[in-house]
Formats: C-alpha cells, sequence, structure tokens
C-alpha cells in the first residue's frame, strides 16, 4: 500500500524555521519525482517545491524562492522541506506529493495526509 507520512509542523514564530519530513513506502520511491504542495486557510492547493527523481533538479515558487529548500535521501525512501525565513502567509497545510514520473514536474497522482505550519508570533 502506497503511503505518504509527513512530519516536522508546528508553530513558529516569524523569521523562524522548520524542515518537514515526509516517510514513503509502498512504491519505488526513487523512481518518481516528489513535490510538496500547501494549503492555505480558505485558498486552494500551490505546488511550492518540486525535485525529480535523483534529486539533481528542483524546482520553487516565487513566494518561497531563497527561503525554501528541497531535498531527498532516497536510501532513506525520505522527503525533506527546510523552511526558513517563515512569514505569516506560509501559513498552510503542507502534503507531500509522488510524481507521475521520473522527471521534474508538479503533476502528482497521490499525496499524504499533511502536516500543520503555523506562522505567528
Amino acid at each position: 500500500e502506497l503511503q505518504l507520512v509527513e512530519s516536522g509542523g508546528g508553530l513558529v514564530q516569524p523569521g523562524g524555521s522548520l524542515r518537514l519530513s515526509c516517510a514513503a513506502s509502498g512504491f519505488t520511491f526513487s523512481s518518481y519525482a516528489m513535490s510538496w504542495v500547501r494549503q492555505a486557510p480558505g485558498k486552494g492547493l500551490e505546488c511550492v517545491s518540486a525535485i525529480n527523481y535523483n534529486g539533481y533538479r528542483t524546482s520553487y515558487a516565487d513566494s518561497v524562492k531563497g527561503r525554501f529548500t528541497i531535498a531527498r535521501n532516497n536510501a532513506k525512501n525520505t522527503l525533506y522541506l527546510k523552511m526558513n525565513s517563515l512569514k505569516p502567509e506560509d501559513t498552510a497545510v503542507y502534503y507531500c506529493a509522488k510524481g507521475i514520473s521520473t522527471t521534474l514536474t508538479s503533476s502528482y497522482d497521490y499525496r499524504g495526509q499533511g502536516t500543520q505550519v503555523t506562522v505567528s508570533s
């Protein structure tokens, strides 16, 4: 059974940092691009970052470029998102998502249950 389990969310002050993790199982993790998508209260889903199958290619939404870093460890079947200089507008549920191919893409066919990130003083 395919599973994506996110962790690492929480409450952080503006300017703070968090690192999200996503443990993958039930599929060949190293054969797929992955992404992080988020949904802020009252808004639609937004892809914040994506990474190709081997981690050599990444992409970021303009809203997080220079602040967020995506990475993966294929030996551990784990996806990461390091978030620095967090802003209140980064408040959202963050989901890990499985891409539809090896190449860099924001298209996905499965996502996890999500982890809440709240940025507030």
